[in-house]
């Protein structure tokens, strides 16, 4: 991407399955697990339950599947959801 074109914006529903990303902004899960700068994974799916607005993404990191659980309110996750893109880059 050259530095003329615009940062592509995404929430979190909005990863490419097969895509590798990297923490670019610290940040907290539903779990309290913190997320620093420079951690890796693949996207592999993600799953919303919206009894509980919870969202689910799968990933595999160091050749194990994970899974960051987030809760899609505004005292929770909310803001990190909406915005992932300010949290992760596509590699």
């Amino acid at each position: 991407m050259s530095t003329n074109e615009p940062k592509r914006t995404f929430n979190a529903t909005k990863l490419t399955p097969g895509k590798t990303y990297r923490v670019i902004a610290e940040f907290s899960d539903y779990d309290g697990r913190v997320h620093k700068i420079g951690e890796s994974w693949r996207f592999i799916e993600h799953n919303f339950v919206p009894y509980e607005d919870g969202l689910t993404i799968s990933v595999e990191r160091d050749g194990q599947k994970s899974v960051i659980r987030m809760q899609w309110r505004p005292e929770a996750q909310e803001a990190i959801i909406d915005n992932f893109s300010d949290y992760v880059e596509e590699l």
